[in-house]
């Protein structure tokens, strides 16, 4: 089991930064050369919400401080608008600007040919539903292990 085990949590990362490496040649498709892949991503997670940092945080799985500074690089390339909260005004909120919702538009259309890519014979809806429903379980387990301990 410990080999499994393993194997598994090294190919997540791989996974991760092959999946980071598909939306770079995306932007690259596109000609897109004011924002990252990771950021790109971010703007993927917010979407149609209007999130803090925090949840920005909690959402994603990027590290707070480099969450604060692609924030500010969102909001300086006119992706992201960020406006201080009318009930706390030491809390601000984030959320897409036009351009950020054209830019998700376009990765969702990538999100989209994907799909059809991996349902045309490469791997059938439920065995991603399976995989999913390991890696759920693999993510509640570690979840209990870091409160366990705390």
């Amino acid at each position: 089991m410990k080999d499994h085990y393993l194997v598994t949590i090294r190919l997540i990362e791989r996974l991760h930064r092959r999946f980071l490496d598909v939306i770079k040649t995306e932007l690259d498709r596109l000609g897109i050369e004011d924002i990252n892949n990771v950021q790109t991503l971010i703007l993927s997670n917010i979407n149609e919400d209007q999130l803090t940092v925090g949840e920005l945080t909690i959402r994603g799985y990027y590290l707070g401080s480099n969450v604060s500074y692609n924030v500010k690089k969102l909001v300086e390339n006119g992706y992201l608008i960020q406006e201080r909260s009318s009930h706390d005004r030491r809390m601000t909120r984030v959320r897409l600007s036009e351009k950020g919702l054209q830019l998700t538009a376009k990765i969702d259309e990538l999100y989209q040919r994907n799909a059809d890519a991996l349902a045309d014979g490469i791997v059938q809806p439920g065995q991603l539903e399976e995989v999913n429903n390991v890696l759920n379980s693999l993510e509640r387990y570690w979840s209990r292990l870091v409160n366990f301990t705390r």
